[in-house]
């Protein structure tokens, strides 16, 4: 279909995303119209299509129908559009100056050993993989936890898989070995760093260890880190899920991960027809939990916030 007609995915990017209509650099991709709907739109645009064709083009390209998830500040934050178009335009503007944009997660964790991943492989008959009958593992099964780097302007991913604990102290360290890796080899002009992240997990925009951590990656780096956040329940819209981890997990579903090389194999050798091209590296760091920054120590964490949802928004200078 989209061999006979080329400008059928442009103009499908077009409806759905609703604020830059198809600009490919938007950080946010999203739409509430339907399949049925947005093949009528196509369809008087001349483009014919029918629904079913919407939705493989839309899974093709990372898409899934998703829910609002439930937060303490409730499913719909009143604010969460708003939000979406500050993010849009700090990355805009970030890109157009040729500073870095970075997408940053935890994926969920992981189980290492012979236990069952989701997902089916195309297997002759009677060959299906072995795994253990259950999933209830003690708290001695080791797990993986990867820290997922996506860079917007190349379309690449660089994730870090933790043996330890997912904390903001990891978080920060996962951000460093990219930017010591990649960062400021294919960026030596920068002086800002954009960071997209999600509101809650090791990054969470509670939590005072990432402020810290980050203070200290500004020190180190001479990087001015500039923060923004999606609103609570938000957080597939963040291209590092629909760019990064969802084509992770279509790599390796059905794939038990026996051991910590298998899984950084699979991540690794993660592709797309769009070019996406995946680093990933073992990181055996102890990252210990329950670290609390007293407010003296806070205090000296160089953080402007900014008026619009200051919480959410901010930027962490050098200190010197």
């Amino acid at each position: 279909m989209t061999s006979h007609d080329p400008g059928l995915a442009p103009a499908l990017d077009g409806l759905v995303e609703p604020t830059t209509r198809g600009d490919p650099e938007s950080p946010l991709r999203w739409t509430c119209k339907s399949a049925r709907t947005l093949a009528a739109e196509l369809t008087a645009r001349h483009h014919p299509v029918s629904h079913t064709k919407i939705t493989q083009l839309l899974r093709d390209d990372g898409y899934s129908l998703q829910g609002n998830r439930k937060t303490e500040e409730g499913d719909d934050h009143p604010d969460r559009d708003a939000q979406f178009r500050h993010i849009n335009r700090a990355v805009k503007q970030a890109l157009r100056t040729a500073e870095p944009v970075i997408s940053v997660d935890t994926k969920k964790k992981e189980l290492i050993g012979n236990y069952q991943n989701e997902g089916r492989q195309w297997r002759k008959k009677g060959t299906a993989e072995k795994v253990n009958g259950h999933d209830f593992p003690s708290p001695e099964v080791p797990r993986a936890y990867p820290y997922g780097i996506y860079d917007v302007r190349r379309n690449a991913g660089f994730v870090n898989v933790g043996t330890d604990h997912d904390t903001g102290a990891f978080a920060v360290a996962s951000i460093r070995g990219w930017w010591r890796a990649e960062g400021r080899r294919l960026y030596p002009q920068a002086r800002r760093l954009l960071i997209t992240a999600d509101a809650g997990g090791s990054s969470g925009w509670r939590l005072r260890l990432w402020k810290w951590e980050l203070q200290g990656l500004a020190d180190q780096t001479g990087l001015t880190l500039m923060v923004c956040r999606f609103p609570p329940g938000t957080s597939k819209w963040n291209k590092v899920e629909h760019r990064l981890f969802s084509f992770i997990s279509s790599n390796w579903r059905g794939e038990p991960l026996r051991d910590y090389e298998t899984a950084v194999r699979l991540i690794a050798g993660t592709t797309t027809a769009k070019g996406l091209k995946v680093t990933c590296r073992l990181d055996h760091r102890k990252c210990p939990v329950g670290r609390k920054i007293t407010d003296e120590e806070f205090a000296h964490v160089n953080l402007k916030r900014e008026s619009f949802h200051g919480e959410w928004n901010y930027t962490i200078l050098p200190s010197h």
